[in-house]
């Protein structure tokens, strides 16, 4: 038997059928891998994932992006225009705990795979649909993509500064969704062992955005508009990312009271305090002119080693690292937030690890690396749904399996 399952991990013995595509859906599955569960990603030859781009990335004809929401997954092929493949799909799901898709609503109803169908096929399903507006609702049909959700959602118009435009385009929107979904997942599955109920969540991207505004929402709701915050705190001040000595150096720093901004002063050697300055309220007020005194002392420093300094010092700071900075964190690596990996064609190289750590288990993470097309049939289609080498000949024959 094939199985990638390790058995301490916390959802040792989940196993799920994973019809997810692109980012969003991948990662709630990659996610609840990387905890131990059974994902089998079923695609096809006429239809691979999107990510499945072939350019150099890594010195490797693979997309990066793909390695990042596959890894752990074993892949399977299924025609699904093709009814035998549809029942071969519902028999997959029968043999599962959890089925999972990211299309547009409908999709899966026109596949005879929606929630329904495959209840009448496992009365105690549950079944994960992410897409961009949810399965009901007058905006429902609407397709949709990362930068969408966090424009759709509020989160890039509260992104940015006020004399500028939303900053759409960075939000890490499909990892964050994805990430409501694993959650959700995991709630329904818990739901189903106290009641033995199927299960239907239903998940819109964008509302996990709107969900990510908070108090800019609820002065909206009082008629207030809240300004674009720019690297501003209404609170805190100094709160912003300052330009160092050092070529693309940024010094990202954040002080909370009046004994912080004393121990700044001491790091930096600014005993002659500006009397503006003196008081929380006061920094608040001359938040501009802050800025331009503490960017001007700022500039002419080492932003790595006054970052060490400050930290002694009880001050919140921190050069904003690049991913080499990153990459070579002993303390990453340490917690093995960073896994190594390597295989046949593959250099080694750093992957991104499971951030979750387990007192009684240390059987999380990356366990293998991302799937060919196809490369598991022999324990799906042999192994857990009994097909013969001769059956699924004549299903690859007549492309049932493509």
């Amino acid at each position: 038997m094939t199985t990638t399952t390790p058995a301490r991990a916390p959802l040792a013995g989940v196993r799920i059928a994973d019809f997810t595509i692109h980012a969003a859906g991948p990662f709630c599955t990659h996610l609840l891998s990387q905890l131990g569960a059974e994902c089998i990603k079923v695609e096809s030859r006429t239809r691979p994932d999107a990510f499945r781009k072939p350019h150099a990335v890594y010195g490797r004809m693979q997309a990066a992006t793909f390695d990042q929401v596959s890894a752990n997954k074993l892949s399977v092929r299924l025609n699904l225009k093709h009814p035998e493949a549809v029942a071969l799909a519902k028999r997959l799901v029968v043999a599962t705990d959890v089925a999972a898709e990211s299309f547009r609503p409908g999709v899966m109803q026109r596949l005879g795979l929606d929630f329904d169908a495959l209840r009448a096929a496992k009365p105690d399903v549950v079944l994960l649909s992410l897409s961009s507006c949810g399965q009901s609702g007058p905006d429902s049909h609407f397709a949709g993509y990362a930068p969408l959700f966090g424009a759709w959602g509020g989160l890039g118009w509260m992104s940015g500064y006020n004399d500028g435009p939303p900053v759409e385009m960075r939000h890490v929107m499909d990892h964050s969704a994805g990430l409501h979904a694993a959650l959700a997942t995991i709630a329904a599955l818990h739901q189903r062992r106290r009641t033995g109920q199927a299960q239907h969540v239903d998940l819109a991207a964008r509302e996990v955005a709107s969900a990510m505004v908070g108090d800019a929402l609820v002065l909206a709701g009082a008629g207030l508009v809240p300004p674009r915050p720019g690297n501003a705190d209404a609170l805190l001040a100094p709160h912003g990312v300052y330009a160092t000595a050092q070529p693309d150096r940024w010094l990202t720093l954040a002080v909370r009271d009046d004994a912080q901004w004393r121990a700044l002063l001491g790091v930096l050697g600014q005993l002659d305090e500006d009397a503006r300055f003196s008081s929380a309220a006061g920094r608040r007020q001359h938040r501009e002119a802050l800025d331009l005194q503490l960017g001007a002392w700022l500039s002419v420093q080492d932003g790595d080693a006054l970052a060490v300094r400050l930290q002694q010092a009880g001050v919140s700071a921190h050069v904003s690292w690049n991913m080499q900075d990153i990459a070579d964190d002993p303390h990453l690596n340490a917690r093995r937030a960073l896994t190594p990996v390597e295989g046949p064609g593959i250099a080694p190289r750093l992957a991104v690890g499971a951030p979750a750590r387990f007192g009684r288990t240390s059987d999380v993470g990356i366990r293998r690396l991302t799937p060919a097309l196809g490369q598991d049939e022999d324990y799906v289609f042999g192994e857990l749904l009994g097909l013969s080498r001769r059956e699924r000949d004549d299903l690859e024959q007549r492309e049932v399996i493509l």
